[in-house]
């Protein structure tokens, strides 16, 4: 929400840079991390914005012509687009802004990506919701198997001798990593449902149909709910009341379908204080720069016909330097955790070894 809300280029680098710790300091260790691929793609998507708009043209008019291109003419029909061209200053650092917007958009998905837990998640899946939940595993698992087929299968054609790069050898790459990700994140989910996670019993059909209609009125108010607070175009007071009401009926299906489907759990995982905090962080940083958005803080949203120099506004940095706080509050990783109390005890032996 804080990225889709500003076009600010340096507000953009710093929600990476925040997302970007956090990943470095909480991912498990030897974990498949898609988050790199995640952040490649983001300067493709600006590189093609930029490209786009210096061919098609369409976006801020400008005075300040950098180059031009030879221009193919068009039809009438064609509503202002253009092939070719005079390419303006403006236009471009408004192409640029965009796609940064975005940019910034993937490295948050790819930092929920490379940090979440398909395995622990589905566990907490209510079994009204259990379709939902394999379809799930397959999305979270789908990039980390991606990320981790790309480098296993690249350095199995290194060994045959071919270390080649390049588009030609993306294409080869390409088929076999795409199938292979997919189809172990599909067994994945086939294995976990197999075990019974997510299954429903005793469910009468009156149950079943009131949890179903439910569900999807939840899904359709929170589904526009959250647009209305990601779209910088629309008020926030629109898409805040649907996403109370869709989140209002969504946990009703659940209430519905836990009545006849009781379940245990093995080891539930706590939520106590530093699952709060994480929560509270990723609250704060959005509704800070959503607030500033809306009282129309200078340089939210940058100017770019005349191009200006932009600026660090303090409401929002201070929302986003709160997303900060789970990477040191946040509870370890099990490795990573086992990992430092090794350390820990080895330097303490050391220091013992050393008096004495």
């Amino acid at each position: 929400m804080a990225a889709s809300r500003t076009t600010n280029p340096l507000l953009l680098a710093l929600v990476v840079a925040v997302v970007g710790y956090v990943v470095a300091a909480r991912r498990e260790l030897g974990a498949a991390s898609p988050f790199g691929a995640f952040l490649r793609l983001g300067l493709l998507v600006i590189t093609m914005r930029v490209v786009l708009e210096a061919l098609l043209g369409g976006g801020v008019p400008g005075r300040t012509v950098l180059f031009t291109l030879p221009q193919v003419p068009l039809p009438a029909a064609a509503g202002g687009v253009r092939l070719g061209g005079p390419v303006t200053l403006e236009g471009v650092l408004a192409a640029a802004y965009d796609g940064a917007r975005l940019a910034a958009v993937l490295s948050c998905i790819g930092a929920a990506n490379a940090l979440a837990s398909p395995r622990r998640l589905l566990r907490y899946v209510p079994a009204t919701l259990y379709e939902v939940g394999t379809a799930l595993v397959v999305a979270l698992t789908y990039a980390p198997q991606l990320v981790d087929d790309a480098g296993r299968v690249r350095a199995a054609r290194r060994l045959r001798g071919h270390a080649g790069r390049g588009p030609r050898e993306l294409a080869r790459l390409a088929v076999p990593v795409l199938d292979s990700a997919l189809e172990r994140s599909l067994d994945l989910a086939a294995s976990m449902e197999s075990r019974g996670y997510g299954r429903s019993v005793h469910r009468s059909a009156r149950s079943r149909r009131q949890a179903t209609a439910l569900t999807l009125v939840g899904l359709c108010g929170v589904v526009a709910g959250v647009y209305g607070l990601l779209d910088g175009g629309s008020a926030p007071l629109l898409g805040l009341p649907l996403l109370l009401l869709g989140s209002a009926a969504a946990a009703a299906s659940l209430a519905v379908g836990a009545r006849r489907e009781p379940r245990s759990r093995y080891r539930p995982d706590p939520w106590a204080a530093p699952e709060w905090v994480v929560l509270a962080s990723g609250a704060l940083a959005g509704a800070l720069v959503l607030v500033a958005a809306q009282r129309g803080v200078a340089d939210i949203v940058v100017q770019t016909s005349p191009a200006v120099w932009p600026t660090l506004p303090w409401l929002p940095v201070l929302g986003l330097l709160l997303g900060l706080v789970p990477a040191w509050l946040s509870p370890l990783p099990p490795l990573r955790a086992v990992g430092r109390v090794g350390a820990h005890r080895d330097g303490l032996t050391d220091g013992v070894r050393s008096a004495s």
